[in-house]
């Protein structure tokens, strides 16, 4: 099998029932998608470097799992397809988001990426999950889409700042504060 058909040499794409525009909103929502589960594969890789996020990188993996769901439910472009992603995955999240939080120290400023190479990673997914949610957010206006997509990338975003510091915790680095803050998030530890 070739990997190039020469058939988007027009600018167009195809999507499950019909062709669009490469830069459609259908497009750039999964796009975006894309795009984010190829960091969190990043971040999966350079976890597993370390001992201590064993975890967090099977995580990550089940993670890119269900990025290619949320993919899959927004390629439909007939409606009434089968959908992969239930409100599930988004309530195991919270669980996760919970977990992780208990692992780092109280926030008393703002955080800035960085650390740890793993939780400068997490932070670029992080920001990819909110741009990939802004674009499902503008399908949205436009087509029916599954709105637990909606709520799992927005859980999702929580979940990789969350494991970002508990990345940083984990191994011993701290988390990169914004200096210029005040304590904003509560009174600083003694």
């Amino acid at each position: 099998m070739k990997l190039y058909t020469k058939t988007g040499d027009s600018g167009q794409t195809s999507l499950i029932g019909g062709r669009v525009r490469k830069d459609d909103a259908r497009v750039e929502a999964y796009g975006t998608i894309d795009e984010l589960n190829s960091f969190v594969g990043q971040a999966a890789a350079e976890a597993s470097k370390h001992d201590e996020l064993a975890e967090m990188a099977a995580l990550l993996i089940d993670i890119q799992q269900e990025l290619f769901d949320c993919g899959s439910d927004l390629a439909y472009a007939a409606p009434g397809a089968p959908l992969k992603i239930a409100a599930e995955p988004a309530l195991r999240l919270e669980g996760w988001i919970d977990q992780y939080s208990s692992e780092a120290p109280e926030i008393t400023r703002f955080i800035l990426p960085g650390g740890s190479s793993v939780s400068a990673l997490l932070h670029v997914c992080r920001t990819v999950c909110r741009r990939a949610e802004r674009r499902v957010v503008t399908l949205a206006g436009e087509h029916a889409v599954n709105q637990d997509v909606l709520s799992y990338l927005n859980r999702l975003s929580d979940f990789f700042f969350a494991a970002a510091r508990a990345a940083n915790a984990k191994l011993g680095v701290n988390d990169t504060e914004y200096v210029r803050s005040a304590h904003v998030f509560g009174m600083p530890k003694k």
